[in-house]
């Protein structure tokens, strides 16, 4: 796995990014302190020895918050990755595998769920119910995150069915479960984890923009939150506040690259053919 990782540099540099920022999203705030208190007499004070990205609109240390920050994003891309893969990998395999009338419901729901325009819900979800935990958020952009990624596993589905060991194993008659777990998915691992990392970069824009457009609660430090402030008390009029508005949508694009870059390297890892050549 090690030399598969290495093969390619890119991919591996990416992997060791993204590792990194999981590091200090996870194990940071436990060395940081969770609510920083303000301090008017040094508003927007630009990079120092004591502020290494300045100070916001409060006073309030920027790399304590980007620490703090990331935690959030982060969980919330993977859960709502997580869920929309599940989602789709389970009914768009059974839709493909039994057809028949599972597979007529399965696509009619899959129709429907792709007509709704997904902003304009969730404005209405965030103005009835209070979007304040990450796992909600996560619950629910994976809830509707799934329907692009179905119909692609259906039609994969649709050409593995046919081929000879899959037939073998009807004849043995081994099961629902052990032929599409076992010997139809392990052929679209590739696929899947390509589709799971669009998905969570998917999650992490739309957590960001709910944000930022302020349609979920300003509850704690993250960088939407962040963006979001930044905006809303004019950090963008005063030059010593760059720092405040570049540093989250760096570290958002920096997590972005990484991901993309590290599926070469898993590339190697779950294609067969790349491993043997």
């Amino acid at each position: 796995m090690l030399r598969s990782l290495t093969r390619s540099k890119a991919g591996f540099a990416g992997f060791i990014v993204f590792a990194l920022m999981i590091l200090v999203a996870v194990v940071g705030p436990f060395f940081t302190p969770s609510h920083l208190s303000t301090d008017l007499n040094a508003v927007y004070l630009p990079p120092s020895t004591g502020h290494p990205l300045g100070t916001d609109s409060e006073g309030r240390d920027i790399a304590i918050q980007m620490i703090n920050g990331g935690r959030a994003v982060i969980l919330v891309g993977v859960l709502a990755a997580a869920i929309s893969t599940l989602i789709a990998i389970v009914f768009g395999a059974l839709a493909a595998y039994l057809g028949g009338w599972v597979d007529s419901l399965i696509v009619s729901v899959t129709d429907i769920v792709l007509t709704v325009p997904q902003i304009v819900l969730l404005a209405v979800l965030a103005s009835l119910y209070k979007l304040d935990s990450p796992w909600v958020l996560a619950a629910i952009l994976g809830g509707f995150a799934w329907p692009y990624l179905l119909r692609s596993v259906r039609a994969q589905v649709f050409s593995l069915k046919e081929r000879e060991y899959v037939e073998a194993a009807q004849l043995l008659d081994l099961g629902t479960g052990w032929i599409v777990g076992r010997e139809i998915l392990p052929n679209m691992a590739t696929f899947i984890m390509m589709n799971f990392v669009v998905t969570m970069t998917n999650a992490i824009y739309a957590l960001v923009g709910l944000y930022f457009l302020g349609l979920a609660p300003i509850v704690d430090d993250n960088w939407g939150a962040m963006l979001n402030k930044a905006w809303t008390r004019g950090a963008i009029f005063f030059s010593d506040s760059l720092f405040y508005v570049l540093a989250p949508v760096i570290a958002i694009s920096v997590l972005q690259l990484s991901l993309v870059t590290m599926t070469r390297s898993f590339e190697e890892i779950l294609n067969p053919r790349l491993r043997e050549s």
